[in-house]
C-alpha cells in the first residue's frame, strides 16, 4: 500500500467515514508532504501532513507546535497524531503565503506583524526545551557550502589557499555566531513559512527549531530567499525589530550598530548554508526549483562580506568563482 493510500484510510478512520476529498497543497524542501482536506459544506478545510518516519519525525513538530502555541502565536492545532505512521491532522492556516501577499502597500502592515510575532516566540525561550544550536551544528551547514555548492554544483576543487581562506572565515563566523544571547529559533522563517491568516501571522514549518543566536530568525525574515527588499528598507525593520526587542528586554545589543552587525554576521552563516542546501536540493534530491533561488542569496552574501574587513577574503574568494557561477550555477 503507497503512502498516499494509507493516509486515505487513517483519515476515514479518524473522520469517521469517506465523505471528504484529498488534494495535494505546497511542495516542501523535505520528505514531509501535505493535503488539504475539504469536507462537507460548512466545515472548515483541514491539512494532512505525511511524514515518512524513517525519514522524518512528527513528534519534534508536535512538540514545538505546543511551546510556540504557550507563546501565544498563531500555529496548526493539533486535532490528531499517529506517531507511529507519521501522520498528522492540523487545523487549516489557508493558502496565502507572505510569499503569494506581499506587496508595496501591505509589507510594512505584514513585516510588522511578523517581527512582534517573533518577539513573542523569543520571549518564551528556555534553556533545554530545544536542541541547541551548538559549534558542531553551525559548523556542519557551513560545509554545505563547499561541498555541496562548490564541488558539486560549480565542479570547483579547492586549493590550499582557497581551503585556508574558508577555514578562516568559518572561524570567525562562528565565534560570532557563539556569542549571541540566544532563544528559540524557529529556523525557516520566512516568506513561504509565514501565512496571511487570522491572527497573523500563521506559522509553518517549525519542527526543525532550536535554541541558538538571537539574530538567526531576524536575518531569515529580512534577507529572504524567495523575497529581496531594498537595503534601506531592510535596515528599517531591523531597527523596528531591535526597538521591540530591546523594550521587551530581550538580549540584544545595546548599540544598534553591533546588533546590525551580529545579524549580518549570523546571514553570512545561513547564506553560505542555503547555497549548499539549494545545491544539494538539485543534485541529489532531483528538486530543481531551488537553484534560481540562489542569485539573491548570493547578493546578499557578497554584501555583507565586502562590509567588513574580516570578510573580506571570502569576497575575493567568490570573485574566484564568478566566472563558474555564471556557467553552471545561473542558467536556470
Amino acid at each position: 500500500m503507497d503512502r498516499t493510500e494509507q493516509l486515505r484510510r487513517w483519515l476515514e478512520a479518524t473522520l469517521g467515514g469517506s465523505d471528504f476529498s484529498i488534494a495535494p497543497t505546497s511542495d516542501d524542501a523535505s520528505f514531509r508532504r501535505y493535503f488539504r482536506i475539504r469536507r462537507g459544506k460548512g466545515q472548515p478545510s483541514l491539512v494532512a501532513m505525511d511524514a515518512p518516519p524513517a525519514k522524518e519525525n512528527c513528534q519534534t513538530f508536535v512538540r514545538v507546535a505546543g511551546l510556540f502555541a504557550a507563546a501565544g502565536v498563531h500555529v496548526p492545532a493539533i486535532l490528531s497524531q499517529d506517531l507511529k505512521q507519521g501522520f498528522l491532522l492540523l487545523s487549516d492556516l489557508g493558502d496565502t503565503t507572505y510569499l503569494d501577499a506581499l506587496d508595496e502597500r501591505n509589507a510594512g502592515r505584514l513585516y510588522g506583524q511578523a517581527l512582534e510575532a517573533l518577539v513573542q516566540i523569543q520571549l518564551a525561550s528556555r534553556p533545554g526545551m530545544l536542541p541547541d544550536y551548538d559549534k558542531a551544528l553551525l559548523e556542519r551547514e557551513l560545509r554545505l557550502f563547499p561541498d555541496w555548492y562548490v564541488a558539486r554544483q560549480l565542479e570547483r576543487e579547492l586549493n590550499a589557499p582557497q581551503c585556508e581562506t574558508l577555514e578562516k572565515t568559518f572561524s570567525i563566523l562562528l565565534e560570532n555566531n557563539l556569542a549571541q544571547a540566544r532563544v528559540f529559533v524557529h529556523r525557516d522563517y520566512h516568506s513561504r513559512n509565514l501565512m496571511v491568516s487570522e491572527p497573523c501571522p500563521g506559522i509553518l514549518d517549525f519542527q526543525d527549531a532550536v535554541y541558538g543566536p538571537v539574530t538567526y530568525d531576524l536575518v531569515s525574515l529580512l534577507r529572504d530567499a524567495y523575497v529581496a527588499w531594498e537595503e534601506e528598507r531592510v535596515i528599517d525593520w531591523a531597527i523596528r525589530y531591535w526597538e521591540r526587542a530591546r523594550k521587551a528586554r530581550l538580549p540584544v545589543a545595546g548599540d544598534f550598530a553591533e546588533f546590525y552587525r551580529d545579524f549580518e554576521w549570523m546571514g553570512a552563516q545561513r547564506q553560505l548554508k542555503v547555497l549548499g542546501i539549494f545545491a544539494r536540493l538539485f543534485y541529489r534530491d532531483g528538486k530543481d526549483g531551488y537553484l534560481k533561488n540562489q542569485p539573491p542569496v548570493m547578493h546578499y552574501l557578497r554584501r555583507t562580506c565586502e562590509r567588513y574587513n574580516d570578510l573580506a577574503a571570502l569576497a575575493r574568494l567568490l570573485d574566484e568563482f564568478d566566472s563558474t557561477e555564471r556557467r553552471v550555477g545561473y542558467t536556470f
